[in-house]
C-alpha cells in the first residue's frame, strides 16, 4: 500500500484508518489480534497500539473485552482514538497518549492480558523515517522495559502476548524468564514452507508449564496463501 493512500482498511466487523500511524495494518498485528487466547480475559492493556488494529480485533472477537491502548507517537494516538470512536466498539476501547514507562492509570488498574506488537529491532535495519524508526526499533522501549511494564500491570494469573522477530525473540525470552515471565505457548510463523520462521507469537505468564509450539505458514511455495492462513482470517477479512 502506498504511503500516500489515505483510504480506510475494511474488515468485516469494522473499518479503520492507518495512514497517519507509524505502523500500518499488517500481518504481524492481525495474526496476534486474531490468534491470542481470550479465555477468561476481560481487561486488556495494549502497549504501542499504533492505529489501534489489535484492540479492534480483540473487541470484534469478544463482547466482554475492554482495552486500554497506550501510544507514544502523537499522530498514531490521534488516529487510534478516532478509529475507536468510529467503531462499533466505542465505549470498550480507550487510547492514551503516554510513554508506557510512565503510564499510571488513576485506579492502579491490573489487566488479565497485556498485548504488544512492540519495537522490533535492536540495532540494525533502521528506516530513515523518524516515526517509523521509533515504531520498529527499541530506542524508546527496550525489551527489559517492556517486561517491567508488563509485570507492573499484569494480574497475578494474567498473560502476556507479544509478536517478535524470531531472532530477537530469543533475547527477549531470556530477559522475560529472568524476571519471572515464563513461556507458555509459541506460534512460529513461516513466510513459506521452505523458509525459516521470521516471526513468533509468544504467550507468557507467571506459571511454569511445558510450553506448546505451533507452526503457522502464511504462503505456499507458489505465493498463494495457505489454507491455514485463509481459515484464520476468513471471519475478519472481506
Amino acid at each position: 500500500m502506498s504511503a500516500f493512500d489515505t483510504r480506510p482498511f475494511h474488515f468485516q466487523q469494522f473499518s479503520l484508518y492507518h495512514h497517519r500511524s507509524t505502523m500500518k495494518v499488517g500481518t504481524d498485528a492481525v495474526l496476534l489480534g486474531i490468534r491470542t487466547e481470550l479465555e477468561g480475559v476481560t481487561d486488556v492493556l495494549d502497549i504501542g497500539t499504533g492505529c489501534g488494529i489489535i484492540p479492534l480485533l480483540l473487541a470484534a472477537r469478544s463482547t466482554k473485552i475492554k482495552v486500554d491502548a497506550v501510544e507514544l507517537d502523537l499522530s498514531s494516538f490521534e488516529e487510534s482514538s478516532e478509529n475507536f470512536q468510529q467503531s462499533p466498539f466505542t465505549g470498550r476501547l480507550q487510547a492514551f497518549h503516554a510513554d508506557i514507562n510512565h503510564f499510571d492509570p488513576a485506579t492502579e488498574k491490573k489487566y488479565d492480558l497485556v498485548i504488544s506488537n512492540p519495537p522490533f529491532f535492536i540495532n540494525d535495519h533502521r528506516p530513515e523515517h523518524t516515526g517509523r524508526k521509533l515504531a520498529r526499533h527499541t530506542d524508546t522501549l527496550r525489551y527489559d522495559q517492556l517486561v517491567e511494564a508488563t509485570l507492573r500491570f499484569l494480574k497475578p494469573d494474567g498473560r502476556f502476548s507479544v509478536v517478535l522477530p524470531y531472532r530477537e525473540s530469543k533475547v527477549f525470552l531470556e530477559l522475560a524468564e529472568q524476571s519471572g515471565l515464563h513461556l507458555q505457548r509459541r506460534m512460529l510463523i513461516f513466510p513459506k514452507p521452505c523458509k525459516e520462521p521470521n516471526r513468533v507469537n509468544l504467550l507468557l505468564g507467571t506459571s511454569v508449564i511445558i510450553p506448546e509450539t505451533e507452526k503457522f505458514i502464511i504462503r505456499n511455495e507458489d505465493g498463494s496463501f495457505t489454507q491455514q492462513y485463509l481459515n484464520t482470517v476468513k471471519e475478519f477479512y472481506l
